[in-house]
């Protein structure tokens, strides 16, 4: 089962009234200038996370009514979406509204949940009790909202940036975090020992371990022990390539490399472990160009098992897919909302016969600049 497409109103940078269909394929690449709205995707599956954990109105208390809504409740009263899921076997939806009240909050003003299997013509409808501050599809025995609690619950966005001083990635962490990575890698150095240590998964390690090589030769391994004195703790140090027993902490690794360490792990970890949907927000940033190049290799890789939604500025990346792989992002100027196209390969055959994307990309054939 997988998502198909989104029909979005109401939300951020999406208007209200007519809204925005975005379509997802096994890989799909957000392209486009800052402030086209590439972000606000991001962010909605981040709220859907939110409302699939009991705490939307966290999320909601977080933001701010007026950041959510476009242009605010005076402009837009209401968030309504539409996620469309299909299988071999079956289709299925999630519709849900998100309506404006006092005081400056965002209550659920509808759920439905639809299933049409393959061959017939007519949909089972289900609505689920709204009015609440939560949504309902994770109370409702039915086997369709089941399933689909499954699928967006298991929606895991992911944000590699924070490499400061007080970076969780740096610190030491709960040894026994490691059921999944966390969006931040806060967790990295415990999940990779469990990776290490865990017979079905040390091959899945060892990979990881030769992808971080090609990027960074004097990368030998990670020691991944326990802190002296509390082996409840474990940190990311590692090893260079010279083979000595001379430990490094994550202090003393570049902000690129530390992120693309995150990124080979998230990417490249076992199959039985993978998000189904996973998002990336910028994945490039501050990457080597060869380093995007191997990211490109890891993002198909994993989509043989997962759909992968990356935003991103990168020319490079962008010059590592298809056509049918981009999502154009850009802001309708006269009304002041995103408006998302997919390309179409057939209609720029003549063009990439002379040209890559990026180049076309910078000549302003496809979109997507300010």
């Amino acid at each position: 089962m997988k998502l198909r497409r989104i029909e979005l109103k109401g939300f951020k940078s999406i208007d209200g009234r007519t809204g925005q269909t975005i379509p997802f394929g096994d890989i799909t690449v957000m392209l486009g200038a800052n402030g086209s709205g590439k972000s606000n995707i991001v962010s909605f599956f981040k709220m859907l996370n939110f409302m699939m954990t009991g705490a939307f109105q966290s999320y909601v208390g977080r933001q701010g009514v007026q950041q959510l809504l476009f242009y605010g409740p005076r402009t837009t009263e209401s968030i309504i979406f539409s996620l469309f899921f299909s299988s071999e076997e079956a289709d299925d939806t999630y519709e849900a509204r998100l309506s404006y009240g006092l005081p400056d909050r965002l209550f659920i003003g509808g759920e439905k949940v639809t299933y049409l299997k393959k061959g017939e013509t007519s949909a089972q409808e289900f609505f689920l009790e709204s009015g609440g501050a939560e949504v309902r599809l994770g109370k409702d025995e039915r086997k369709t909202s089941r399933v689909l609690f499954r699928i967006l619950s298991g929606i895991r966005a992911y944000q590699f940036h924070d490499t400061s001083d007080t970076a969780k990635i740096k610190s030491r962490g709960y040894v026994d975090d490691a059921a999944y990575l966390r969006s931040d890698a806060g967790n990295l150095a415990a999940f990779l020992k469990m990776l290490k240590e865990h017979s079905e998964y040390m091959k899945y390690y060892d990979r990881i371990v030769r992808h971080i090589r090609r990027v960074m030769p004097q990368f030998g391994d990670f020691s991944l022990l326990t802190v002296p004195g509390n082996e409840k703790y474990v940190r990311l140090n590692w090893t260079d390539s010279l083979g000595g027993d001379y430990l490094f902490d994550p202090d003393q690794i570049s902000d690129g490399s530390l992120r693309f360490m995150a990124l080979t792990t998230l990417l490249l970890q076992p199959p039985a472990l993978l998000p189904k949907f996973i998002v990336l927000d910028e994945p490039e940033l501050g990457l080597h160009p060869a380093a995007i190049a191997d990211l490109a290799g890891m993002i198909r890789t994993a989509s043989q098992n997962a759909q992968i939604l990356a935003a991103t500025q990168s020319m490079r990346l962008v010059d590592e897919f298809d056509p049918e792989h981009l999502l154009i992002v850009e802001r309708d100027e006269k009304n002041g909302c995103s408006v998302f196209r997919k390309l179409d390969s057939e209609h720029l055959q003549e063009w990439l016969a002379r040209y890559s994307l990026s180049e076309l990309l910078e000549k302003n054939v496809l979109g997507g600049q300010p």
